[in-house]
């Protein structure tokens, strides 16, 4: 395997551009409209995210960034306008808070396969200046397509999910997955989690695309992420604690 993006189309103009050499898997999200596109997300910066965007759309395209952790950022340098949430800027344009040998060595942890060519010594954490900030509730355009901003905090404190409400879509990153959400660093924080993903309960939803692994993800599992906190939270453990909770096709680490 010579690519390291693979790229699965969802719809006549939505996109996956997933890393699945990675042991994170990591997916950035291309939704193309008719004057400009987004891209959630731009993957650990392995390789560089732009030529396979470019391969599927030749206008301008926007970032947004679900959050500011490392395999989220990574080719966030090869696009003239991205957007963090304002929370997170001093994490990408000042000091990013996970010292530098920690995030390498999660960089190249197995299972991941990295390619012949790639020196890890040679690669940082991006750092960069956003052209735009949101805190959530803006309405962003591509033309013909609207994406809801939603704040959704736990996982990091500017962590935000994406809503495409005429398709049902919700981007969800790193809130809502199958497998192992985390909220035991320092930055986290799982009251918030909690909040988070009852805050979209209310939404119609028919497909979660999250940030890693499988997807889709269905809607249901809302109600059961929702009902496994409650259990969480009724024996004491809605905090940082140390322990791993297994509900089968996810998973919460506080």
């Amino acid at each position: 395997m010579n690519e390291w993006f693979e790229t699965e189309q969802i719809d006549a103009d939505t996109y996956c551009i997933s890393e699945y050499r990675h042991r994170e898997q990591t997916h950035c999200w291309l939704l193309c409209g008719t004057d400009r596109a987004f891209l959630i997300d731009t993957g650990a910066g392995i390789r560089d995210i732009g030529p396979a965007v470019r391969k599927l759309y030749q206008g301008p395209v926007t970032v947004l960034t679900t959050h500011v952790h490392w395999d989220h950022i990574g080719s966030h340098g090869s696009f003239e306008h991205f957007g963090v949430h304002e929370a997170e800027v001093p994490w990408i344009s000042k000091h990013f808070p996970v010292p530098r040998p920690a995030v390498l060595s999660d960089l190249i942890k197995e299972p991941t396969v990295l390619p012949d060519d790639f020196d890890p010594e040679t690669w940082n954490v991006f750092q960069g200046t956003p052209s735009f900030t949101y805190a959530g509730g803006e309405t962003l355009s591509t033309g013909n397509r609207n994406l809801q901003i939603i704040h959704t905090p736990g996982h990091s404190p500017g962590h935000c999910v994406f809503y495409e409400a005429e398709r049902g879509y919700l981007f969800s990153g790193d809130l809502i997955y199958y497998g192992q959400i985390d909220a035991f660093y320092p930055s986290t924080d799982p009251v918030k989690l909690a909040e988070s993903i009852r805050k979209l309960k209310n939404l119609k939803i028919g497909s979660f695309f999250p940030g890693h692994y499988r997807y889709p993800v269905h809607p249901g599992i809302i109600d059961e992420m929702t009902e496994a906190l409650e259990q969480i939270e009724a024996e004491g453990d809605l905090r940082q604690c140390s322990k791993t909770f297994d509900f089968g096709t996810f998973s919460f680490r506080f």
